[in-house]
C-alpha cells in the first residue's frame, strides 16, 4: 500500500487534475493507494476571504461563493458525462448551499469564531475530493471514497487541531482493513473532534493527513505530488541555478521546510519518522523526473550542506540589560511571556555574559511581543535594571542545512566571509549542538544575494557569477563586449567564472536586464533603453543588490569618476580606465582606497597607465614586496609616441593628429592627449601607487602646443590651429632633426619632483627605438639600482586598453 498526496497547484484545473488521474491510474494497477488531495488551487484563500468578509458585514462575500461554485462545478463537468451529471451537480449545490448558509450567519451575526472559521475553510477539500473521486471512478470504477473526518479525530483547538493518535490509528487501520477498493480518496486537511466537530490541522495540514495515514497504515511509501521536481539546494525562484536534491535525511528534510522550503509541511515528517516510512517528493507535471527522497538513510553526496533555505518577515527582539546578569529566571520569564501572548519564537541567541537574549519572531507578532515584554519586565526597566526591549523589523534568517555539517571544519566560516565580502550585514548568529542548522539574521533586502552568493559558494563547483555595469559603450566598451562574447565559455569552463552584463549606458540611453543582456544584439537592445541618468543608473544597481557586482567605467567623464564612492559603499566593485579618479585630489583617492578595503570592493585601474600593459601590477608587487622606487622615466602616451613617430617632413602634424584620432589612439578630445596633462595624470598615479603623496599641481608640464591651441573649446577650432601653427611643429622637428635625435613626450620621477613634457632623445637612449604606439617605463627601485626595471608595449588602442580592463575583471573573478 501506498499514499499518494496532491497539492492544491496538482488540481487546480481540469487540465492538471487529468495529470493526477493518470498517475493514479497507471500506479493502481500496481498496487493498492490512498489519494488524499488538497483543495483546488486558491479555494483556501477564497473561502477565508469570504468569511471574513461576511462576519464584516461585507455583501460582497456572495460574489465570492458563485466564483468557488462555477470553479467546482466547471471542473465536474469535464469529467463526468452529461447523461450522469444530474445527481452529481445537485450534490456540489447542496455543499454550497450549506456554504452559503454558514457565510449567512456570520454575515448576520456579524462575527466569526474560530470553530466556525474551520468548517468554512474545510468546504475546499470536501469539495475537491468528492470531483476528484468521481472523476476517478470513470476510469476505475471500483475506486472508493472516505472523508477524513470520519477517521482522524483531534481536539478542538480550532485552526491547528492536535490529533489523538491512539483513537485516530485504530479507526484508520479497522476501516481500511474491512474494504478492499484498489484506490481510495480522501479529502487532506480536515478532521473532527470525538463528538464530530470540523477542525483543521493548520494550513499544509494535506500533508499532515497523508502522513497520518502513511504512519497508521505502516505503509510502503508516502508520496507527495507538488509543482516542483522535489526538494531544491536553495529555493529556484530566488536561485536560478539551485539543483533538485536526490536524497535527504528526515532531519535535514524537517531543518529546511521550517526554514521555509514550501513544498513539504513540517509536521508531516513526525507520523512517518516514527515508523522510518520513507517520503518521496514528485512533480505532478514531470512525473518522470527523480524527485526527493526522505529516509533515514540519506546517500552523502560529498558536499556537507544540503541545503540554503530562509524566512521572510522576520523581526528580531532584543532584551538587554546589567539586571540580567546572574539573575535566575530571566529566560523563563521572557519565553512564558511570549507562550501566553501566543508569540512563536523562530529564533533564540544568548549572550555568554547573559547580558543579552535575542529572539526572531515573525513581524506580525512584533507589536504583541513588545507590549507584552516591557509590561513583564517593567519594574526593571524602570530600575534602569533593564532597557526595553528593542525590535529591528523586516529581516529574514538564512540557514544552511546539512545532516554531515558537524563533521566538516571551517563551515560557519566559509558562510559568514561569504556573506562578508558582498556586504551583507548579519544582525545575529544561531547554531544548534548538533550542527545541523547554521542560521543567520540579515536585512530582508539582501536575502536574494546572500541565497544565491551561498549557493554558489557551496554548490556550484566553485563557479562565481560577475554581474557587470558597464558604463561607456564607444570603441573601447564595444572591445571590452565583444572580448566578453568571444571569452565567455571559455571563462565559464576554465576559470569558473561566469560573466553577466547586467546593464550598459552611453550618454543618451541606459539598459537594464538583471537576467543578463543578450551580447549578441546588444546595440539594438540598448538604443530601445530607457534615458540615461547618471544617479538612475546608481540607483538601480542598488536596488537589484546582485552578489559580485562590478561597475566598468570606460569613460573619459569626470562626473561619472565622481561616482566611485557611491559604488564602493554598496560593496560593488569599480573597474576602470578613467584616469580623472586616481589622479584628482589625493584625500579623494586615499579616500576610494579606504572605501575599497573597508566594504571589501576591488578598485581596479590597471588601464589607467598603460592600457594592458602591467605597469601598475608590477608597482604594487615590487611596495608589497618591501622595495622602494626612487625614480621613474617613461613615455606613457601611446598616442604621443604614435604622433611623433609619424611626423616628418612628408605628414603634416595636423594630418598625424587627424589619424591617431581615427585610430582610436587619441581621446575624443585629442587636446587631452597633446596638452600633456593625460601623462601628467598617469605619471601621478604612478608616483602615488609608489607610495609617494603628490597633487597634479605639483608635476611640471612643458606644453609643446602654442598658447592659442590650447585656448581653442571644440575640436575643429583645434584642429583648425594646428594648421595656423604648422611651422611651429616643423620648427620642433627641424631641430630634433638636427641633433640627430626623436621626439618624445617624457614623464619623469626623481627627488620628490615629477615633470612632463617633449624631449630630444638621442640614439643610445632606452627610449629612441619605441616604434608606433608603445609605452615604455623605467622603474629604479632600491633592488633596481644600475639596471631598471624596464616594462614595454603597446600603450594605446581600443583593443588593448579593452583587453586590460577585461584582465581586472578576471581578476576580481579570481579573489
Amino acid at each position: 500500500m501506498k499514499v499518494l498526496k496532491f497539492g492544491g497547484t496538482s488540481v487546480a484545473n481540469a487540465q492538471n487534475i487529468k495529470l493526477v488521474l493518470d498517475i493514479v491510474q497507471k500506479q493502481a494497477h500496481q498496487e493498492q493507494l490512498i489519494v488524499v488531495v488538497s483543495a483546488l488551487s486558491k479555494v483556501t484563500d477564497l473561502l477565508q476571504l469570504a468569511s471574513q468578509k461576511a462576519a464584516s458585514n461585507d455583501e460582497s462575500y456572495k460574489e465570492i461563493v458563485a466564483e468557488i461554485e462555477k470553479k467546482h462545478l466547471d471542473t465536474l463537468k469535464d469529467f463526468i458525462p452529461v447523461g450522469a451529471q444530474s445527481g452529481l451537480l445537485s450534490h456540489v449545490k447542496r455543499i454550497i448551499n450549506h456554504l452559503e448558509t454558514l457565510l449567512d450567519g456570520c454575515f448576520l451575526l456579524g462575527e466569526l469564531s474560530p470553530r466556525t472559521a474551520d468548517t468554512i475553510l474545510s468546504f475546499g477539500e470536501l469539495l475537491s475530493s468528492y470531483i476528484i473521486a468521481e472523476a476517478l471512478k470513470q476510469k476505475l470504477p471500483t475506486a472508493g471514497y472516505k472523508d477524513s473526518r470520519e477517521l482522524i479525530k483531534t481536539n478542538n483547538n480550532f485552526g491547528k487541531a492536535a490529533v489523538n493518535f491512539d483513537q485516530t490509528n485504530q479507526l484508520i487501520v479497522a476501516y481500511f482493513a474491512s474494504i478492499d477498493s484498489p484506490v481510495v480518496v480522501m479529502p487532506g486537511f480536515i478532521a473532527s473532534t470525538t463528538d464530530g466537530i470540523n477542525t483543521t490541522l493548520g494550513r499544509g495540514g494535506s500533508d499532515y493527513t497523508a502522513a497520518i495515514l502513511a504512519g497508521a497504515l505502516e505503509v510502503a511509501e508516502l508520496e507527495i505530488w507538488t509543482d516542483v521536481n522535489g526538494m531544491f539546494t536553495a529555493n529556484p525562484r530566488i536561485v536560478k541555478q539551485a539543483q533538485p536534491i536526490a536524497t535527504i535525511s528526515y532531519q535535514e528534510a524537517m531543518e529546511l521546510s521550517h526554514f521555509g522550503a514550501k513544498v513539504l509541511y513540517p509536521p508531516t515528517i513526525q507520523p512517518v519518522l516514527r515508523k522510518n516510512i520513507p517520503i518521496l517528493i514528485k512533480n505532478t507535471f514531470e512525473p518522470e523526473a527523480e524527485g526527493t527522497f526522505i529516509s533515514n538513510n540519506a546517500v552523502a553526496n560529498g558536499n556537507p550542506v544540503k541545503g540554503i533555505s530562509h524566512i521572510d518577515n522576520i523581526s528580531l527582539i532584543t532584551l538587554e540589560g546589567p539586571g540580567m546578569i546572574g539573575v535566575l529566571g530571566s529566560s523563563k520569564r521572557l519565553f512564558e511571556t511570549l507562550s501566553q501572548a501566543n508569540v512563536n519564537v523562530i529564533f533564540i541567541t544568548q549572550a555568554s555574559s547573559e547580558h543579552s537574549i535575542c529572539i526572531g519572531i515573525l513581524n506580525s507578532d512584533a507589536n504583541v511581543a513588545e507590549e507584552a515584554i516591557n509590561k513583564a519586565f517593567e519594574i526593571e526597566i524602570a530600575q534602569n535594571k533593564v532597557a526595553p526591549c528593542i525590535v529591528e523589523k523586516d529581516l529574514c534568517i538564512i540557514a544552511l542545512v546539512g545532516e554531515n555539517m558537524k563533521n566538516h571544519q571551517g563551515l560557519s566560516g566559509k558562510m559568514f566571509s561569504t556573506l562578508g565580502k558582498n556586504n551583507v550585514n548579519i544582525r545575529a548568529i544561531a547554531q544548534g549542538a548538533s550542527e545541523r542548522n547554521i542560521s543567520a539574521v540579515i536585512n530582508e533586502r539582501d536575502v536574494k544575494k546572500a541565497l544565491n552568493t551561498l549557493h554558489e559558494r557551496f554548490f556550484e563547483e566553485n563557479t562565481k557569477q560577475l554581474n557587470l555595469f558597464v558604463m561607456g559603450v564607444g570603441n573601447v566598451g564595444e572591445k571590452f563586449i565583444d572580448q566578453i562574447k568571444q571569452q565567455k565559455k571559455f571563462l565559464k569552463e576554465n576559470l569558473k567564472i561566469n560573466l553577466r552584463v547586467i546593464a550598459l549606458a552611453n550618454s543618451r540611453k541606459m539598459l537594464f536586464d538583471e537576467e543578463g543582456i543578450d551580447l549578441k544584439s546588444w546595440q539594438a537592445s540598448l538604443d530601445q533603453g530607457q534615458k540615461a541618468d547618471q544617479q538612475g543608473f546608481i540607483q538601480q544597481v542598488k536596488e537589484l543588490n546582485l552578489r559580485n557586482s562590478i561597475f566598468v567605467d570606460i569613460t573619459a567623464n569626470e562626473s561619472v569618476s565622481q561616482t566611485y564612492a557611491q559604488y564602493l559603499r554598496e560593496s560593488v566593485a569599480v573597474v576602470t580606465c578613467n584616469k580623472i579618479a586616481c589622479s584628482s585630489a589625493f584625500d579623494n583617492y586615499k579616500n576610494l582606497k579606504s572605501l575599497s578595503r573597508r566594504y571589501n570592493a576591488p578598485f581596479l585601474f590597471e588601464t589607467n597607465v598603460g592600457a594592458g600593459l602591467p605597469i601598475i601590477d608590477t608597482v604594487k608587487n615590487l611596495v608589497a614586496s618591501g622595495d622602494k622606487v626612487n625614480k621613474i622615466q617613461a613615455v606613457l602616451s601611446g598616442s604621443l609616441n604614435f604622433i611623433f613617430n609619424n611626423f616628418d617632413a612628408n605628414n603634416s602634424f595636423h594630418d598625424v593628429v587627424k589619424e591617431a584620432g581615427v585610430q582610436g589612439f587619441t581621446e575624443p578630445d585629442p587636446k587631452i592627449d597633446l596638452s600633456g596633462i593625460d601623462v601628467a595624470r598617469k605619471i601621478l598615479i604612478l608616483i602615488r601607487e609608489s607610495g609617494y603623496k603628490m597633487e597634479i599641481e605639483d608635476i611640471e608640464n612643458e606644453s609643446f602646443l602654442p598658447a592659442e591651441c590650447m585656448a581653442t573649446t571644440n575640436n575643429e577650432e583645434f584642429f583648425k590651429s594646428l594648421t595656423q601653427y604648422a611651422s611651429h611643429f616643423e620648427g620642433i622637428l627641424a631641430e630634433a632633426n638636427a641633433k640627430d635625435s626623436r621626439l618624445k613626450f617624457v614623464a619623469q620621477f626623481e627627488d620628490g619632483k615629477a615633470s612632463v613634457g617633449l624631449q630630444f632623445i638621442p640614439k643610445d637612449h632606452p627610449f629612441y627605438n619605441l616604434e608606433g604606439k608603445d609605452n615604455i617605463v623605467l622603474f629604479y627601485t632600491d633592488r633596481y639600482v644600475d639596471q631598471p626595471l624596464l616594462i614595454k608595449g603597446a600603450g594605446a588602442g581600443a583593443a588593448v586598453t579593452a583587453s586590460g580592463i577585461f584582465a581586472d575583471v578576471i581578476r576580481i573573478g579570481n579573489v
